[in-house]
Order: C-alpha cells, then structure tokens, then sequence
C-alpha cells in the first residue's frame, strides 16, 4: 500500500525543502504535493527543489481552500487506493515521524490517524482555541475526548476521504475532520509523534492568528 502527502504551505521558504525531503524518505510515500497558497516568497520553488509536485495560487485562500486544491488536482474520492497524509509545511526534518501516523491506517486499525506532538516546551497562546476545539468534537463526535483537537498531522483512508470532502473552510479543517469521521462511525486515532513546528507566540501576530482560528472553528460547528 503506498500514500500521497499533501501539505498547504504559506510563506514557508525557509523550512520547506526539509519538510518535503524528510517525508520522501517514507518508503510508502510515492508523491508530495504542495499547495503555495499565494506565497510572497520561493515557498513554491524551494519545494520543487526538494523533489515535491507543487500547485501555485494566485493569492492566499487559507488553509482548507488549499487543501481542497490539493484534492481536486489528485482527484480524490471514496475510490481513491491510496492513504493521504495531510501535513504541515513547517515540520522540517521531523515530518519523518509521519511514519507513525501511517502504520496504523496502512495495517488498517484505523481510518484516520491524528498526531499528539509534544508539549511546547513554553506557553505560546491562552488555550481559548483548543478548548473550543476540543468541546466541539466532544459534543458532535459522540463524547470523543480529543487530546490533540487542532493537530493538521493526519493519515486518512479511502472510507474517511468519503466523509470528509470537500474540506472545511479556513482553520476549521481539523474539527470538520474529526467530526465527520465520528459521525460516520469510523476508527479516530492519536497517535504521539515526535514533530515539531512553529507555535505562534504570545505577541499581536500570535493573538491574532488564534481569533481566526477561534472565528473558523466557531463558522464551522454550526454545519456540524
């Protein structure tokens, strides 16, 4: 069995190449697709350096926009073979730990995985966000207690791919994932993996980042 990353990237030239080389190290990864969603830097071309497919957007649409480009261009659907691996740009070499997140789909004891990283090693937000999250998919996804509720390091199988397209809109991607596939009946599964990305801080960029999030999350549990 093999598997396609897919990974949405912003403004993430500096890390890309290490990200994209430490996942084609998988030996069940046969492609990496790159979503620049509008970058303002060489994000597109530094991950075709590295070996990725990449799909350039004119402007910047958000994170479930371009993951949705990435599923369009892959044609993915119930009868896609394939497992997805669904990334963050910024993991850098620890993305090889998506190694974790794919056995347990591959040898299938789940439909979906969802990667429990490490605890920051200092606080970076106020918790607002992840407790949202976390209730959300308690209440909608028949008591699930999710640890890892914003993680956007996940596996899917064909089965959870049927309930789970088209994306959520904006930063709403992980609860919609999560949701949906509770409510389809499908195995869930947080897996601890030893990645690391940036955490925005506790400064204006940080704070504002987190209302969005806050604003997405909030958008989509009402279609939950």
């Amino acid at each position: 069995m093999t598997a396609i990353a897919l990974i949405p990237a912003y403004n993430e030239a500096d890390i890309i190449e290490e990200t994209v080389a430490a996942v084609l190290t998988l030996p069940e990864v046969t492609r990496v697709l790159v979503v620049d969603d509008g970058s303002s830097d060489d994000t597109a071309t530094k991950a075709e350096q590295a070996g990725a497919e990449v799909i350039r957007t004119p402007r910047n649409g958000g994170k479930g926009a371009a993951l949705n480009r990435g599923a369009a261009a892959l044609g993915l659907s119930a009868r896609f073979e394939e497992k997805i691996l669904l990334l963050d740009a910024d993991l850098g070499e620890t993305a090889s730990d998506a190694a974790c997140l794919l056995a347990p789909v591959l040898n299938d004891e789940a439909d979906m995985t969802v990667g429990r990283l490490p605890s920051p090693t200092h606080k970076a937000g106020f918790g607002f966000v992840k407790r949202l999250a976390h209730k959300a998919i308690a209440e909608r996804g028949g008591g699930f207690d999710a640890q890892a509720p914003l993680s956007g390091q996940r596996c899917l199988n064909a089965a959870c791919l049927a309930n789970c397209l088209p994306f959520a809109s904006g930063y709403g991607v992980e609860v919609a994932l999560t949701v949906r596939a509770l409510q389809a009946g499908l195995r869930v599964v947080e897996v601890p993996v030893e990645m690391r990305h940036r955490a925005t801080g506790r400064n204006l960029s940080g704070f504002l980042h987190r209302l969005r999030q806050y604003r997405d999350i909030r958008g989509i549990i009402r279609t939950l």
